[in-house]
């Protein structure tokens, strides 16, 4: 197709989208206050089943055996099929109103999970591209397909790596894939060259299952007495991991390529009285690192210190694969696409009702609040070459890849394009992380965001579908940079559903948060 029918295609999403501007809010507002945590996002992922099978998909529940995965797809003819995808998790700690001030949702306490990137809006902006591209398909009788995939866990690199090992991402010819914007310089631009790095998270499980033998003589009773000796068990096990590998991850790393090791203690809901030993604790690590290389390395270290302090407290330890993904591969003639299609739709706009909102927010954080609270680049485009230069900036000559996201175990199957659209960030502070999460969720401030990622992502959608050339090159591209260095899937371990992951449930007391055993 030429330029001219570009634009009408494009015109034609966008003016879907501008019909849809009420729906797309009420759905965002939905997805915002379920709120679920990793690999229990039971009715978000039901509530995008059951939209997406309205809308005429055929939806497989449960993709890649993981319970709140699913996998969506639509066709109209032969041709090519473009994919785009929908995260829904929340973050345990996080609970908040979508209200211009500090309070928890009706219900739940501060405790419970609330959206911080936002991934309701993610998801929701995601959904939005693709209806008003099959819109479009169906008007203009364009051949292909489509294919959306539900994407639980994020936060723990849960299931890309896995619907990647399964094939979900084969035989599509392009993905986009969008997230709002958390860092500068990376707002309203697609990435270049310096994509995500590899994300691999891990539970280590420790077990004391032979209390009775730790310094036992042999033929020697059960000790009965509180007095006598005792195994330290497995929470000793944990907390001394914990301590040790902090303190010795500075002597036993590299200082290079920005790593980064988070620690996360699940519960296993048990309440031991007296001398009587844990009997399992699990204790969960997530890194974020450049390369497969150093992500190898950092686990080899956290091994050997869970085998020593399993030793010397009595215990077993188990490790537990929750991700592991692989660095991103970087694709011009996607990123291209996608940028040609933001600069038609340009950033979001706010109006004075959303920007008042936004100086509520100021006030009750105690920063007075100004004519214009938006920081600039909220408002602007910066073309992806120069964004990488900004980016690498602060990053050494050898280091290729920056920060962490799943979307990169996408990018060894198909050519992918990553771009991010402004979410609402505030002049002065520093704030509150409940400030930038309530903006996340009130229709006044997220909702442009929402439309802005959904113009983008049909335009460019439309763009891979009637373009012959462009499609072509994106896929030359990606099987020339496959060749220099391809990385197989490392996904090696079952969907790791069966932890104590936070959860909600429903008991005659109401909606209540919960950490199971």
């Amino acid at each position: 197709m030429d330029t001219m029918d570009q634009n009408l295609l494009g015109q034609e999403a966008d003016a879907w989208v501008d019909a849809h501007k009420a729906a797309l809010s009420d759905w965002c507002a939905t997805i915002f206050d379920f709120a679920e945590p990793a690999w229990r996002e039971y009715r978000s992922a039901d509530w995008y089943v059951t939209r997406l099978r309205a809308e005429g998909f055929e939806v497989e529940e449960g993709s890649g055996e993981m319970p709140t995965a699913f996998c969506a797809r639509w066709s109209k003819g032969d041709g090519p099929v473009v994919g785009l995808y929908g995260e829904y998790d929340a973050v345990p700690g996080n609970c908040q109103a979508a209200r211009p001030e500090p309070a928890p949702r009706d219900g739940v306490s501060w405790l419970a999970a609330g959206h911080t990137d936002p991934h309701s809006g993610l998801g929701i902006g995601s959904l939005g591209g693709l209806l008003a591209t099959k819109h479009v398909m169906e008007k203009h009788g364009i051949k292909g397909g489509l294919q959306f995939t539900g994407e639980p866990a994020e936060k723990v690199r849960g299931s890309k790596p896995i619907h990647a090992a399964k094939g979900y991402y084969d035989g599509l010819a392009a993905m986009l894939s969008f997230h709002p914007f958390y860092m500068l310089p990376l707002c309203n631009t697609v990435r270049w060259d310096t994509h995500c790095g590899a994300g691999w998270s891990m539970i280590y499980r420790f077990r004391c299952d032979e209390a009775h033998l730790w310094g036992a003589k042999d033929g020697a009773p059960i000790p009965q007495s509180h007095s006598d000796i005792r195994a330290p068990g497995a929470n000793d096990a944990l907390v001394m991991m914990y301590q040790t590998a902090r303190t010795l991850r500075d002597s036993m790393l590299p200082h290079r390529g920005g790593w980064s090791v988070s620690e996360a203690i699940l519960s296993t809901g048990q309440a031991t009285a007296d001398n009587l030993p844990g009997l399992c604790a699990d204790l969960q690590y997530m890194i974020r690192v450049p390369d497969v290389a150093l992500a190898e390395q950092i686990t080899g270290m956290l091994d050997r210190v869970a085998d020593h302090c399993a030793a010397m407290t009595g215990c077993t330890v188990e490790r537990h694969w929750v991700s592991k993904s692989r660095p991103g591969l970087a694709n011009h003639a996607m990123a291209r696409v996608v940028w040609g299609a933001l600069q038609d739709v340009g950033a979001p706009v706010w109006d004075d009702g959303a920007l008042d909102v936004m100086r509520q927010v100021q006030r009750a954080c105690g920063v007075e609040g100004v004519a214009d609270p938006l920081i600039d680049a909220c408002t602007q485009l910066v073309a992806p070459e120069e964004a990488e230069a900004i980016l690498r900036r602060d990053l050494p000559p050898s280091q290729s890849h920056s920060t962490s996201d799943d979307y990169t175990d996408m990018c060894w199957h198909v050519p992918t394009a990553r771009f991010y659209i402004a979410r609402p960030a505030l002049k002065g502070g520093p704030y509150p992380a409940w400030a930038m999460n309530a903006l996340g969720g009130i229709p006044a401030t997220i909702d442009p965001m929402v439309q802005v990622a959904a113009r983008v992502l049909a335009r460019s959608a439309l763009r891979i579908l009637t373009d012959d050339a462009a499609r072509q090159a994106a896929w030359d591209e990606f099987v020339a940079r496959k060749a220099e260095a391809d990385i197989p899937p490392l996904c090696d371990y079952d969907p790791p559903v069966g932890f104590g992951w936070p959860e909600y449930v429903d008991t005659p007391r109401g909606r209540g948060w919960h950490i199971p055993g």
